[in-house]
Parts: C-alpha cells; sequence; structure tokens
C-alpha cells in the first residue's frame, strides 16, 4: 500500500499557522520538522480513512439487516398507514 509520506511523491510548501513556543520546542527536539509533521499527519489520514470505512461498513451492514428484516415481516408502518 502506498502511503502519503513516500519520499518519492511531489512535496510543495504549505502555510500553517501554529504555535511559536511549541514549534521551537519541536525544532529543539528534531532536525527534520517537515519530516516528523508529514509522518503524523500521515499516520492521522490513514486512521480517519480507517475509521470513515468502519463506520461506513457499519452503516452497510445495519442497512442490510433492517432490508432482511423488512422483506420478512414487511413495514411496520404498513400496520398504521392509512395510505
Amino acid at each position: 500500500m502506498k502511503t502519503n509520506s513516500d519520499t518519492a511523491t511531489r512535496k510543495r510548501p504549505v502555510n500553517l499557522t501554529l504555535s511559536e513556543d511549541l514549534v521551537s520546542e519541536a525544532k529543539s527536539l528534531t532536525d527534520n520538522l517537515s519530516g516528523v509533521v508529514e509522518s503524523l499527519l500521515s499516520d492521522f489520514v490513514n486512521r480517519e480513512r480507517r475509521e470513515r470505512l468502519q463506520k461506513s461498513e457499519a452503516v452497510r451492514a445495519a442497512v442490510a439487516s433492517w432490508n432482511k428484516f423488512n422483506s420478512g415481516s414487511g413495514s411496520i408502518a404498513d400496520e398504521y398507514s392509512t395510505l
């Protein structure tokens, strides 16, 4: 699987607004702040994709379960519908 932080991918500068103190402290801890931020951002994006996929799969499973119930029992609303 290709990650977002492949070194062969094209890179471009971006503007971020960050706490000056936090950036200064981070720079004192690493000589490659861009690399650290890119790695963390990649992890965040991958985690969010997985979570959204899991939520989507849960919704699909719920819909399939409801459709199965509805096809076997009919709609609950049919009993009360005046249409």
